[in-house]
């Protein structure tokens, strides 16, 4: 049925959101963690999105003219690590200092990962707007045969 498709889509959806906002907490909780086990400082992690179904848009145009079906959502294919460089801070009294009182900090910046919560928030909002509009289609289809 096409309305389990679009249920579907949004699950993926959903699911996808609620990673990304798991690996933007992670980002925030780290941000001060100047060792990890490799003994550098944390590097920031940001997920890698692909479309369910690797079609070209033509496949998509003909398939939504034969079957109405134009997708299948969305899945993190990868968590990667973001190689911007370090923060440099001065602090000569901390134990991580180097001879000239510099430490390496995590590539974390909290304004960047607060902006990526918050669009992550509204994507997940947004599914769940589009999985409620579907069932209630399909709740609505159903008291047609009243």
């Amino acid at each position: 049925m096409g309305f389990l498709n679009s249920i579907n889509t949004s699950a993926t959806g959903l699911t996808a959101e609620r990673l990304r906002m798991d690996i933007i907490s992670k980002n925030i909780a780290n941000v001060n963690t100047t060792r990890t086990s490799s003994g550098m400082p944390y590097r920031r992690q940001v997920p890698i999105y692909k479309e369910k179904d690797n079609k070209s848009f033509s496949d998509f145009l003909s398939d939504a003219k034969n079957n109405y079906e134009l997708g299948n959502g969305v899945e993190v294919i990868a968590i990667k690590d973001d190689e911007s460089p370090f923060k440099r801070v001065y602090n000569p009294g901390h134990p991580e200092a180097d001879e000239k009182g510099y430490i390496l900090m995590p590539n974390v910046d909290i304004v960047t990962e607060m902006v990526n919560l918050i669009s992550a928030s509204r994507a997940y909002e947004a599914n769940i707007a589009a999985l409620n509009n579907s069932k209630s289609m399909a709740l609505k289809a159903l008291e047609i045969g009243r």
